[in-house]
């Protein structure tokens, strides 16, 4: 018999023979669960429902490999109810009868029924709404799982009757717990202190990741005397750290990118850069970001910004990856050592939202084009003054906004890099225009 197929056998007879060590290793008592004290401690909600037997609906959101679908199972065992498992991947309207078929059927012989939903966000409004009238009714418990935020996924009429409790992530003494708890099975491979702490590091949080990479080296490695970091990288392949491209984590840690730059912290900056290309974010959109950034947050501070931000991404598109991802850090590292100033980001907001709210003003008449000798005759053009002609190049007391619209002051330069300079300009401009209102 080989190695794989005698690991873990004594272990969850639920289990069918052949299923991954993740399910044959699934908890059958919630103090068997690892992780989750946030909830599962004494008189946190999760315990308080398990011992009061009365299960509310509610949705569970975190991230892979952290016990959503295992709490749904224990918290249906402790309450006696029927369970109906669904994934939202597979399911259709047909299954969602079935369940509700099913749940009154067990109604009629007075037995409770959860109908617990995998992957709830992947299904649509319909799907989803078909469920209300039942959880209204009682019919059933609803217990949905999800990684992405349910204030997204989620419809609220369905969020409003379920309670949303948030998994965390496992952290290392949790993983290191349950990976002490898997080679202390008949079969596990033996692994040194090193190689110990890679697996854990490689499961990043996710405790089904884990047992998938225990379950994957007794099978490459029957039979193999203490494995060591090589042997268990050439085993596993090359570890990334959990990205979901375009889940919560993902725009988190965007988030986090942007705010280090805009705090002007250029380790956390690199770091969170680094964090992202390490998830698999494809650079080009690490490269879009920046622009962003560079506009956004440090404009005509220093205008030099976009154009290394935009340098950046040219970069990259010439050198690829990993050498063209060092112009990206240098990019995030000057964005994020650069002064800083939303001004012009405000004031285009402003005047965005003032446009938008107003009515079509007409183009003063001094403002307007002419180049037609009609055009002219009905006074287009008359009493526009020359900037060039003028002393100092500037106009000064010439206005340039629609008629009846109060002179605004959007554009607020900060005290900062060429801004000051720009400040210092517009207030000698203005000084000149108080001027000539003043010889009027």
């Amino acid at each position: 018999m080989r190695a794989q197929d005698t690991l873990f056998a004594d272990e969850a007879p639920a289990a069918p023979p052949g299923a991954p060590l993740a399910e044959r290793l699934r908890p059958q008592t919630l103090d068997g669960v690892v992780g989750q004290r946030h909830l599962l401690a004494p008189g946190r909600p999760l315990r308080v429902a398990f011992e009061s037997g009365r299960l509310p609906s509610m949705i569970l959101w975190g991230p892979p490999g952290v016990g959503k679908t295992t709490l749904a199972r224990l918290l249906a065992r402790a309450t006696g109810a029927h369970f109906i498992a669904l994934s939202a991947v597979l399911a259709g309207v047909k299954d969602i009868r079935d369940a509700v078929e099913q749940a009154e059927a067990m109604r009629r012989a007075g037995r409770a029924t959860v109908v617990f939903v995998d992957e709830v966000h992947r299904f649509n409004k319909s799907q989803q709404d078909a469920f209300l009238p039942h959880v209204e009714s009682g019919l059933f418990t609803f217990i949905g799982a999800t990684t992405e935020n349910p204030s997204f996924e989620v419809n609220s009429a369905l969020l409003s009757r379920a309670g949303v409790h948030v998994l965390k992530a496992l952290d290392e003494v949790e993983l290191g717990a349950l990976l002490d708890r898997a080679l202390a099975l008949p079969g596990a491979p033996m692994l040194d202190a090193a190689a110990r702490e890679r697996v854990i590091e490689h499961a990043d949080g996710d405790a089904r990741r884990l047992l998938n990479a225990v379950e994957n080296l007794a099978s490459a490695r029957p039979g193999a005397s203490t494995l060591g970091v090589a042997e268990l990288d050439a085993t596993l392949g090359e570890m990334l750290r959990r990205g979901d491209k375009g889940g919560d984590i993902f725009y988190d840690t965007i988030s986090a990118l942007h705010k280090s730059v805009r705090g002007s912290d250029p380790d956390a900056a690199l770091y969170w850069l680094a964090r992202l290309l390490d998830a698999g974010m494809d650079p080009r959109y690490a490269a879009r970001r920046l622009v962003r950034m560079a506009s956004e947050d440090i404009g005509l501070a220093d205008p030099r910004a976009l154009r290394l931000a935009l340098d950046a991404a040219e970069v990259y598109e010439r050198l690829g990856s990993p050498e063209g991802e060092l112009a990206l850090a240098e990019a995030a590292v000057y964005l994020a050592v650069a002064p800083k100033s939303n001004a012009v980001y405000k004031a285009w907001n402003e005047v965005r939202e003032l446009v938008r709210r107003d009515g079509t003003r007409p183009v003063p008449p001094h403002l307007r084009n002419a180049p037609t000798r009609l055009m002219k005759a009905q006074g287009h053009g008359a009493g526009y003054r020359y900037a060039h002609d003028e002393a100092g190049g500037y106009s000064a007391g010439q206005t340039y906004l629609p008629e009846g619209l109060a002179p605004g002051r959007w554009y607020a330069p900060v005290p900062l890099g060429l801004e000051l300079r720009i400040g210092q300009r517009l207030a000698e401009l203005r000084a000149l225009d108080d001027e000539a209102e003043s010889e009027r």
